[in-house]
């Protein structure tokens, strides 16, 4: 059953009647060798337009099999996906995707890189660089625009693949630990530029991570997910002004919403280290044994 959690005195803002993005009772099982993994259990949830949600859960909780079905690369699962009412089972249009691990192209420019999926959609090179170029200074990147990846840091690479992803105007974007290979302070600073263009775009923003500063910072709603299997535990509303920047980070009400994520996060993965833990005695048990 999932709870809602506010700092006192904080009240929601209202929400659109309609969500963008509904998860209808969706549920993911692996086949193993002793047995069904269920790696996401009845997750029911929705997205409003223009909202910024984050789901946060320990190691091994289900939260990027998760992302995977949103994003039509897991289409085997029980349940229903629905983007502006259309139910949806594989790649859509409407959702861009951000992943974690190095997604641009070695031998492409920045400009080539973010006009890629345009070009795939046969838009005349004039339009394309354009457009591309527009959102190349919009994260941030004006000046490197004929730049290789090679020549670029992890944090500018990860702002190339934004850009890429948002070029073509999804309705949704979805993001796996975009900024986890990167420093603390780099990954603060890209969310003061994720943060500005999600507000410039209004784009419907949801995000996967395991670093709860990130995801207080960035979020409208925190969703917590169980240890496996994994579920939805809490959903904890950011009440924090908007505009935001990384500036919130010092205040006493930031630190009041990561306490609240801590205490659900911390009992989970104490949850998942302790079976985990089980699990390498049981086997060096029956390699004793054996």
């Amino acid at each position: 059953m999932t709870t809602t959690a506010t700092v006192a005195g904080a009240t929601p803002g209202a929400a659109s009647a309609q969500p963008l993005l509904i998860v209808d009772d969706v549920s993911m099982h692996f086949p193993t060798p002793e047995g069904p993994l269920v790696a996401v259990d009845h997750v029911s949830m929705s997205v409003q337009h223009g909202e910024f949600v984050s789901v946060i859960g320990p190691s091994g909780c289900g939260k990027s099999t998760l992302f995977n079905i949103i994003g039509g690369l897991q289409s085997d699962f029980m349940g229903k996906v629905s983007v502006g009412g259309e139910v949806i089972r594989g790649p859509h249009p409407a959702i861009g995707m951000v992943f974690q691990e190095e997604s641009t192209f070695p031998w492409r420019t920045v400009l080539d890189n973010v006009a890629f999926p345009l070009e795939i959609l046969k838009m005349g090179k004039k339009e394309r660089y354009e457009k591309a170029s527009h959102f190349i200074a919009m994260v941030g990147l004006d000046g490197f625009e004929r730049r290789y990846p090679s020549e670029l840091s992890g944090g500018m690479r990860q702002r190339v693949s934004l850009a890429r992803t948002l070029a073509f105007e999804p309705k949704i974007l979805l993001m796996d630990e975009p900024f986890a290979a990167l420093d603390e302070q780099t990954r603060l600073l890209l969310g003061d530029k994720v943060l500005q263009i999600q507000q410039q775009l209004k784009q419907t923003t949801m995000l996967i991570t395991h670093n709860i500063t990130e995801a207080v910072q960035l979020s409208d709603r925190v969703l917590v997910m169980t240890y496996r299997p994994g579920r939805l535990k809490r959903t904890v509303e950011i009440v924090l002004p908007r505009p935001r920047t990384s500036d919130v980070v010092g205040s006493p009400a930031f630190g009041s919403y990561v306490a609240q994520v801590w205490a659900d996060l911390r009992e989970e993965a104490t949850r998942g280290l302790e079976e985990s833990e089980a699990r390498s005695r049981k086997s060096g048990a029956a390699a004793k044994a054996g």
